[in-house]
């Protein structure tokens, strides 16, 4: 045993597991240790010779050498982890219309009956200055996502933004992407040939087989749209090809313990990946009582379906959950993710934006969906006929969002073992718990994040490396066999 005061501290969190101690850092290195071991540790007697003692320096938790070149290598780790806020706002949502042809029992965007009137729809003079004022951005990658309401009901104005943002980018030379959120009722082949043509990916939704989809999502008449969905998801994929037509689902009491067959259903329909959602508080799901559920009873469903998606993995089908694959990437990479909704500062405003019909500027959809549950438009830091681009984003009520979210100041999260891969979300916490730092102890959102880490920390502590190579090909979107073939080649040759 070597004496004490042999090394230094440097920042870092735990907490303590019935048979270990879990080690995490400001970079996102993450560690454990036996109680014995992490005893040893803290008191400054762990031995210089031993695997945890290189295991932890390298890992940026202690040092026993030249403090300034250590500081140099964790900064780069520190900056590259905050990356996203260099480039600034990069996803611009456009609002095109708020009218429907469905009305979903838990529509989170509150929509109109698509008889409404254009009095609801986004026009020509608004979708441009739109276009305009998203250019403003630094930002050198722009994704253009429509957004409703039901988008296809007021084409021409997607086709004006599509165009419009082509013709500006001659002189701007940034990479432009376009998304359209559909439910596809009315999906014709003209806008699959538009689609096809500049490049558009789909994003639609479906809950499940049909019994669960139609509970749900309904079109005007109250008939279930899943008839209609499913065909066209086929047809799209048909046209535009793999990876250009994605689906999300919500999950709601009526498939919370069904979600096998949900992802046997995406399976079935060809989509290689599902987005396991708890249902957001916003719009038609805000007061009504059937939507309710504990986050201990989504924890628990959420833990079954993803050990059933990695066992659909080991056996030979690639298909990967999108909120597993993105914490992990936070986990086990130095990168960033894109994810708006779980970033510290905030990714409202930050990363996205959205322009509603009228050229209101939000921070996020969730925060136009709030005034349209509410009526509370604090989220709202901005108009396109009246403000610029520094009008919007250097006001003090873009600047108190921001401060509210950055979670290393807010209690709770400050020293949560966690909080090097969790984020701050000032919009749900304003509409639940009527402030935008909000109270942990009784947050449906942190007691989310907190049971899933929990879970994605007790697979990487059991270390079985047939699942941390699922891991790997979802964070690298690769084979399980190259994966296999790539950090152990004789397991490969074993195998065939």
């Amino acid at each position: 045993m070597t004496s004490k005061n042999n090394y230094q501290f440097l920042p870092f969190r735990f907490a303590r597991k019935p048979d270990h101690i879990l080690l995490t850092n400001d970079i996102g290195e993450y560690y454990f240790l036996k109680h014995n071991v992490f005893d040893s540790f803290i008191n400054k007697s762990l031995a210089l010779n031993s695997e945890e003692f290189f295991d932890l320096k390298s890992k940026g938790f202690i040092y026993n050498n030249y403090l300034p070149d250590i500081i140099e290598m964790l900064s780069t780790k520190f900056r590259t982890k905050y990356e996203f806020l260099y480039d600034f706002t990069a996803l611009h949502m456009f609002v095109v219309t708020l009218r429907c042809n469905q009305k979903c029992d838990y529509c989170h965007a509150s929509s109109q009956d698509e008889e409404a009137g254009n009095v609801y729809d986004m026009d020509m003079v608004t979708a441009r200055k739109s276009v305009e004022h998203m250019f403003n951005s630094p930002s050198p990658n722009i994704k253009i996502e429509f957004q409703g309401g039901e988008p296809l009901l007021n084409f021409d104005i997607v086709k004006t933004i599509v165009e419009y943002a082509e013709k500006l980018n001659e002189q701007y030379q940034k990479k432009l992407e376009f998304v359209i959120c559909t439910n596809l009722v009315n999906l014709k082949y003209e806008h699959l040939d538009y689609f096809k043509d500049k490049n558009i990916v789909i994003s639609t939704s479906l809950d499940g087989p049909r019994d669960i989809h139609n509970k749900c999502r309904k079109l005007r008449n109250g008939k279930g749209s899943y008839d209609y969905v499913v065909p066209k998801i086929r047809w799209a994929m048909e046209e535009l090809g793999h990876g250009k037509v994605n689906a999300l689902m919500t999950t709601t009491p009526y498939n919370l313990n069904r979600l096998e067959e949900v992802i046997d259903e995406y399976l079935l329909n060809g989509l290689d990946y599902i987005f396991l959602r708890d249902i957001n508080p916003f719009g038609y799901a805000y007061s009504n009582k059937q939507f309710k559920y504990s986050m201990v009873d989504f924890i628990k469903s959420y833990k079954d379906a993803l050990e059933y998606i990695i066992q659909i993995n080991l056996k030979g089908t690639f298909f990967t959950e999108v909120f597993t694959t993105i914490l992990l990437s936070r986990i086990l990479t130095p990168f960033s993710t894109g994810f708006v909704d779980l970033q510290s500062p905030t990714g409202a405003g930050i990363s996205g934006i959205i322009y509603d019909v009228n050229g209101d500027i939000f921070v996020s959809d969730e925060a136009r969906m709030m005034y349209r549950t509410i009526g509370d438009k604090y989220f709202c830091i901005g108009n396109v006929h009246k403000d610029n681009w520094h009008d919007v984003f250097c006001n003090e009520k873009f600047k108190k969002i921001v401060q509210s979210s950055c979670i290393d100041a807010l209690p709770g999260c400050s020293w949560c073992v966690y909080k090097p891969y969790c984020g701050g979300d000032p919009v749900r916490n304003y509409l639940v718990q009527g402030d935008m730092e909000g109270y942990r102890p009784t947050s449906e959102f942190c007691h989310k994040h907190f049971g899933v880490f929990e879970i994605l920390f007790d697979y990487l502590k059991d270390e079985d490396n047939d699942i941390q190579d699922v891991f790997w090909s979802w964070i690298t979107y690769r084979d399980l066999a190259q994966i296999r073939n790539y950090f152990n080649p004789e397991k490969v040759l074993d195998t065939v």
